[in-house]
């Protein structure tokens, strides 16, 4: 069989695509630009990669596959539709993809590319497909000889709805994505509680407010606060590591520092233990949990420390932040510099009063443009709106020489941190800015 991927590129596709070729089936696919994910597809898993989108890319395959930003105009979509070729949203494309599988599902709003990357972590010998770069296996994908996968469920577009889930973890609810649930609150709690319907077994935090009141399904609730105990952030070999107890069963730990880790932690153990783990097996493989790529993500330690974090939604931000300030703290660095590219104009607008709350106690916050994601372009009073902080409004940044320079529109430097720590938030290209790699 051969699949066509339009957007191959992404995070999610890639990784559907990846677990296909490992499977026997042969993948193409196509992009706006080149990146490290197209790059590996072509290198590592044979894949014929066309930079930009173009119409001779659609060869003659099986189905074509699409992620949720392709539109019904695209070149590729038109020329599949033109050459009768089936034509799968990414969402479609899970049902067949899963059906087959024991699927160990993780949503929620925030923490469930963490708490996947923990469970795939705490179960290393199955399956795995989540929305961010395991440092455990150096990808998004890892692929077995087995049918069990644990498998980052995204809400998104309600696609969680197609991932067959045997098993569901649910680390919290909050509306976001409205657009596709048409700003009704009743679709989209309504879609999290069919979710939780398709699982056998239901791992969930108590201590949410939706979830708290599905008490009349079966399920294994986790009360963070009364649950986790004793919860200490360490540095092993100047690494970040975060200790806590769990109920009776002990003491874990952890990569990372942050009282959210503990709770993602917490209930990738709780669904391993419904699964036949021994506690002492966990523990043991939970020590062996790298970090993700881009979540607390310490990229520089010499002299300047810099770190790249996903963070895109105030929650998100708020939480790193504060396990960041810790570890500042714990290195003897004075001074937190936190640069901030805004992911898509919707959700910024939607959440801006978050935003503005979620930086306190930074030193200097830099705002980069709005990262659209597609959408078209609205004007936001940043400036005004931020104006509490030591505030620069900046175009790029990058790093270079131990140091991170942050730009204007001309490229110029009009900042330079060589000591101190630098964390770098959003969702778009800002990981490949503060890494220096564009």
């Amino acid at each position: 069989m051969h699949i066509h991927f339009i957007g191959i590129g992404g995070i999610g596709l890639s990784a559907l695509a990846k677990f296909l070729s490992n499977s026997g089936v042969k993948i193409s696919g196509s992009d706006i630009g080149k990146s490290e994910i197209t790059d590996d597809l072509a290198i590592n898993y044979g894949a014929q990669v066309t930079i930009p989108h173009h119409r001779d890319a659609v060869t003659n395959p099986d189905k074509v596959i699409y992620s949720a930003v392709i539109r019904p105009n695209n070149v590729e979509y038109k020329a599949a539709k033109d050459k009768g070729i089936e034509l799968l949203s990414r969402k479609e494309a899970l049902k067949f993809i899963l059906k087959d599988y024991e699927v160990y599902g993780v949503a929620g709003a925030h923490g469930k590319s963490t708490t996947s990357a923990i469970l795939a972590a705490i179960l290393p010998e199955s399956n795995a497909l989540i929305g961010a770069i395991s440092k455990n296996f150096g990808s998004n994908v890892r692929v077995y000889n087995n049918k069990k996968v644990v498998f980052e469920a995204d809400e998104s577009d309600s696609s969680f709805l197609n991932s067959n889930p045997y098993l569901a973890i649910v680390t919290n609810v909050e509306p976001e994505h409205m657009e596709y649930y048409e700003y009704d609150e009743d679709k989209f709690y309504g879609a999290y509680r069919s979710y939780l319907e398709l699982a056998k077994i239901r791992v969930l935090n108590g201590e949410d407010e939706f979830l708290a009141k599905q008490n009349d399904l079966e399920n294994i609730y986790l009360y963070p606060s009364r649950d986790i105990s004793d919860v200490e952030y360490t540095l092993i070999d100047n690494a970040p590591y975060t200790k806590f107890k769990l109920k009776d069963y002990g003491e874990f730990a952890l990569f990372g520092f942050g009282y959210h880790l503990a709770v993602d932690a917490s209930l990738a153990i709780l669904a391993a233990l419904e699964l036949g783990l021994s506690i002492d097996t966990i523990k043991e493989n939970l020590l062996n949990y790298k970090g993700i790529k881009k979540r607390f993500d310490i990229i520089q330690k010499n002299g300047l420390t810099v770190i790249d974090d996903y963070g895109h939604h105030p929650t998100e931000i708020k939480a790193t932040l504060q396990g960041i300030k810790e570890y500042a703290r714990q290195l003897g660095v004075k001074k937190i510099y936190a640069i901030w590219q805004p992911h898509k104009y919707s959700r910024t607008i939607d959440n801006l009063q978050g935003f503005v709350e979620c930086f306190e106690g930074v030193d200097e916050l830099t705002i980069l443009p709005i990262w659209a994601a597609g959408e078209l372009k609205v004007d936001i009073d940043l400036k005004g709106a931020f104006n509490r902080y030591n505030l620069i409004m900046a175009n790029r940044v990058t790093r270079k020489d131990r140091k991170v320079y942050i730009l204007d529109e001309n490229k110029d430097a009009i900042r330079k941190y060589k000591e101190g720590l630098v964390v770098a938030f959003g969702a778009g290209d800002i990981t490949y800015q503060i890494r220096g790699e564009k």
